[in-house]
C-alpha cells in the first residue's frame, strides 16, 4: 500500500490534479488513515515521493560499470540519469519539489556525489585539464542534462533529440574542460549508444 500511495501521488502531482487525502485513496481500496499510518501525514507522504525517485535513480546510476575511461562513465552517469527520468517521469518531477524534506538527503546527494568522482577521475585520467574542478564541472554537465531531460520530460521536446543535444551539450563541456574533441566525441557516443 506504502508504494502504491508513493506512485499515485506522484502521478497526482505530474498531472497537476490536487492531491487531498481523499483524492489519494479514492479508487485504492485504503483509507486517509493509510497516509498517516504509512507516512505520518502528507509533508511524510511528499517526503517518501522525492525519496523514491532518489531511490531509484541511485539504483540506476549503481548499474554503470566502470571501465578504463573515465570520459565515458562520466557521460554514462548522464545516459543512466536522463533514463531514470523518462522511465518514471512523475518521480523524476517529485524529486526536485524542494518544499517536501527528504527523509535521507545524504543518499540523494550521494547521486551527484557520482558524477563529482567521475569528473574527478576525468581530470586525474589527463583526459581534462589539470585545473579543472570536478565539482564545478559535474555542476554544470548535472544541469545542462537536467535542463534537457526536463524539456523531454514536459513534452517541449520529443525524446529522440534528447541523445544528439545531450551528447553535443557534453562534448561542448567536456572539451571547454580539456578534452580532445574527436576522442571526447567518441566516449560519449559510445555512453548514449549503451557500450
Amino acid at each position: 500500500m506504502r508504494g502504491l500511495l508513493v506512485e499515485r501521488a506522484a502521478r497526482m502531482l505530474a498531472d497537476r490534479e490536487p492531491v487531498t487525502l481523499r483524492a489519494l485513496v479514492e479508487g485504492t481500496g485504503a483509507s486517509t488513515m493509510a497516509v498517516y499510518t504509512h507516512f505520518g501525514g502528507m509533508p511524510g507522504l511528499w517526503s517518501a515521493v522525492r525519496q523514491e525517485g532518489f531511490t531509484r535513480l541511485a539504483t540506476r546510476l549503481d548499474g554503470v560499470a566502470r571501465t578504463g575511461d573515465p570520459v565515458h562513465d562520466l557521460a554514462a552517469l548522464g545516459v543512466a540519469y536522463a533514463h531514470n527520468a523518462l522511465d518514471a517521469p512523475e518521480l523524476y518531477r517529485a524529486m526536485f519539489d524542494a518544499r517536501a524534506d527528504l527523509a535521507d538527503a545524504p543518499a540523494a546527494d550521494a547521486t551527484f556525489e557520482r558524477l563529482v568522482t567521475a569528473a574527478a577521475r576525468a581530470r586525474d585520467a589527463g583526459r581534462l585539464a589539470a585545473d579543472t574542478d570536478p565539482l564545478g564541472l559535474a555542476t554544470r554537465y548535472w544541469a545542462a542534462g537536467h535542463g534537457l531531460v526536463s524539456l523531454v520530460v514536459q513534452g517541449v521536446l520529443p525524446a529522440e533529440s534528447l541523445p544528439p543535444l545531450a551528447t553535443d551539450t557534453a562534448v561542448a563541456l567536456l572539451t571547454a574542460a580539456g578534452d580532445d574533441p574527436a576522442r571526447c566525441r567518441e566516449s560519449v557516443q559510445r555512453a548514449w549508444a549503451g557500450g
